[in-house]
């Protein structure tokens, strides 16, 4: 078994298309605001299962996780996920307890800001159209960007900074 410090971290606001994806939980809209509801057991995020979306954006439907790429995405600063900096700071807590989470022990945004992610996390939606300026803030997007998402299983733009 790998140790803690072994085991590679993964990003839990992913894309298609990006390394073992897979399906972290559904987007619920049960409620005034989107919530994540997560699934118990990881599943792959295959073609099949992100065609279930159709006719709308998978992250619509689905929160997806998958190996954090580090050096080749724009929120990562060569030291820290600077998303995860900012929602942790810049949003109010969601819940109380840490939700039941599949991928915690490998999640670079629990390893590096603990509690404070887990209890806004719930309330993150990726490439979210609904989105407000403090969301799109927090997601670092510029003033007046409209929101990229992968489309019936395609992926969208990936933000990605040169190598």
């Amino acid at each position: 078994m790998k140790s803690r410090v072994d085991l590679a971290l993964k990003c839990p606001s992913a894309q298609p298309g990006m390394g073992d994806v897979q399906v972290l939980g559904v987007v619920s809209r049960d409620g005034p605001e989107p919530r994540l509801a997560y699934l118990d057991e990881p599943v792959a995020a295959t073609p099949e299962i992100l065609e279930l979306a159709a006719p709308v954006a998978v992250s619509e439907v689905f929160r997806l996780s998958a190996r954090c790429e580090e050096k080749r995405c724009t929120h990562f600063d060569g030291a820290r996920c600077q998303l995860a900096v900012r929602i942790a700071k810049m949003l109010p807590e969601v819940v109380d307890n840490l939700p039941a989470c599949n991928i915690r022990r490998e999640c670079r945004w629990f390893r590096q800001e603990g509690r404070a992610a887990c209890q806004r996390c719930p309330q993150i939606v990726t490439g979210n159209p609904e989105a407000d300026a403090r969301l799109i803030e927090v997601a670092g997007m510029p003033e007046g960007a409209t929101v990229p998402g992968p489309f019936n299983g395609m992926p969208g733009p990936l933000p990605r900074v040169p190598d």
